[in-house]
Parts: structure tokens; sequence; C-alpha cells
């Protein structure tokens, strides 16, 4: 299966950095900005999760709450949105079934799991894709242009 543009993004709980459930379902009536990223601390993610957070006021100012996912624990996350002062939720994927719901494709070699943004509009409605392997920081670029747009 693969999430396409247009369609209702699939609802799912998963644990946030504290252990607690959360579901998709309850952000509906906002936008949602939903990143998928390979692990916590490495350099990529890193710098895209940090870019995230030195933007997180304008996405809150375009009415969006953000959401990182990876298939690291939530130990690891806590860890990671404290160490680098993360104000927004990161979700445990562990197994990385949503990534695999949701059709998020690895990086060139497969080795990886792959770097991929959903905005989903106030309804659940996936509005942009963005994938950029390479270059994390264009995601919240793109992702804002996109949101102020709207």
């Amino acid at each position: 299966m693969k999430v396409n543009k247009g369609q209702s993004a699939p609802d799912f709980t998963l644990k946030d950095q504290n252990g607690k459930p959360v579901s998709l379902k309850k952000y509906k009536g906002k936008p949602v900005v939903v990143y998928f990223y390979p692990a916590d601390e490495t350099p990529g993610c890193t710098k895209q999760a940090c870019a995230f957070r030195d933007s997180y006021e304008k996405f809150k100012k375009a009415g969006a709450e953000v959401i990182g996912i990876s298939g690291d624990d939530s130990a690891s996350h806590k860890a990671f949105a404290s160490k680098y002062k993360l104000p927004y939720t990161l979700l445990s994927d562990e197994g990385n079934r949503v990534r695999k719901d949701w059709g998020v494709p690895g990086d060139l070699f497969g080795a990886l799991p792959g770097r991929q943004t959903y905005v989903l509009d106030k309804n659940g409605v996936v509005q942009l894709i963005y994938n950029n392997q390479f270059q994390p920081e264009k995601h919240i670029d793109e992702t804002l242009k996109f949101l102020k747009a709207a």
C-alpha cells in the first residue's frame, strides 16, 4: 500500500517519546505535518529535526502540528528530543509497520528507511508529499511554503 496525494491518511496509534499512545485522528481539525526519518542521532536526521524545531513557531502560526516518526523506541526519542529541545511529538514505529502501511520508500540502496514528509489538511487528506533523502532541511522549506499558500 502507498499513501498518495488526495487520499485520506491511514490512522495509526504509536507511542510518543513519553511512552503514551498517540493516534493520528487526535489531530483532525488542523493541518498536520507527518515526517518519517531514518533514525535518531544520525547527522541528516538531527539536521532535519533541528530545522523543524527552529521553524516550529512558523508551523504553529500556520495552524499546523508537527509529528516525527522513526523506528527508534520511546526512550531513544525521549533522549533525542531532550538533547535537541524538540518541541513537537516524536512517535516510535518499532517494526516500521506504519512506515510500510504508508509506503514510505527506502533510500537508493534500500539500506536505510526513507525520509519523507506528508502534509495533511484539517480533514486528514494528504495534500503534499515531499521526499528528499539527501537534503533534510528542504523538507521544512517546502512544507512551510505549502502551508502558507493553503
